[in-house]
């Protein structure tokens, strides 16, 4: 746990009413989110601006499509590269990719970054 998660913990426990809740039931209260999950929306935003917004071009450069004929989840996998190193494994490719695998497809396919928003923000919701 890294010192910005220490911090939100903390003050969270700060908030009157809520002293008896368990730290995720305190972020749900008020509609937050914990600094992990925050995190992954923002980089599932980023990968969505790259591959379907503005940046698609740099967007092909970074990920691979898996190519697939499986049904199940969203219709648009990414594909996960090897390497040897665990060091890149934190790579922001390396980070997204699992995760946009697991999204429903109606999240994949929003036709805009504000339905993109909406449904990842209801998606991840659900994960807490």
């Amino acid at each position: 746990m890294d010192l910005m998660e220490r911090v939100q913990r903390r003050a969270m426990k700060m908030i009157r009413g809520l002293e008896h809740l368990c730290y995720e039931d305190r972020l749900r209260e008020p509609g937050l989110f914990s600094l992990e999950k925050r995190r992954l929306w923002g980089d599932l935003i980023a990968a969505f601006q790259y591959l379907r917004g503005a940046d698609r071009r740099d967007g092909e450069r970074l990920f691979t499509k898996a190519c697939s004929d499986r049904t199940r989840g969203n219709g648009f996998k990414l594909e996960k590269s090897r390497f040897r190193l665990d060091i890149r494994n934190k790579f922001f490719t390396m980070r997204v990719v699992e995760h946009w695998n697991r999204l429903p497809r109606e999240v994949v396919e929003a036709p805009s970054l504000e339905m993109f928003k909406m449904r990842l923000n209801e998606a991840l919701g659900n994960l807490v």
